[in-house]
């Protein structure tokens, strides 16, 4: 691992974490160079998974492509990084325990937005809306009144 601050690839672990779910590991590091201190997070590499595309395309898994989504939906809310990515990581371990390794696009989508309508609803409907390609107001409106309910 390359200190952020000097470059150098000698370091030490301080101390190492263990997600709740037990799918990544936190570790805290400190630069035997300049003793900068930094984190790194390590996680399962998730190989061979496919994404079947709603015209019915198959494309490689992007595990970035689900986040920037996520990012931009819960953009000035109160949501860090962190919850995101566990949020990922939950819906990835159950799509790939239904799925195997050609999962729907559908499924992600419905997937994420039933955790993020848990976590903050304002942030559900900004993902649905784009998710969801509501064409008018009334249709966004149904989907609030549902979230409402």
């Amino acid at each position: 691992m390359r200190c952020p601050k000097c470059t150098s690839t000698d370091d030490k672990v301080i101390d190492s974490r263990i997600s709740r779910e037990g799918t990544t590991i936190r570790r805290r590091r400190e630069c035997l160079g300049c003793g900068h201190r930094f984190s790194t997070s390590e996680s399962i590499l998730r190989e061979g998974l496919m994404v079947i595309k709603r015209d019915g395309r198959r494309e490689e898994f992007d595990r970035a492509k689900i986040i920037g989504g996520l990012r931009k939906a819960c953009e000035k809310r109160p949501i860090d990084l962190e919850q995101l990515n566990m949020l990922v990581e939950e819906v990835i371990d159950t799509l790939e325990s239904e799925y195997d390794y050609e999962i729907p696009s559908a499924a992600i989508g419905e997937h994420l937005m039933q955790r993020l309508k848990r976590i903050d609803p304002i942030a559900y409907l900004r993902f649905a809306s784009v998710y969801r390609d509501f064409r008018d107001l009334s249709e966004f409106m149904n989907e609030i009144s549902r979230l409402d309910a």
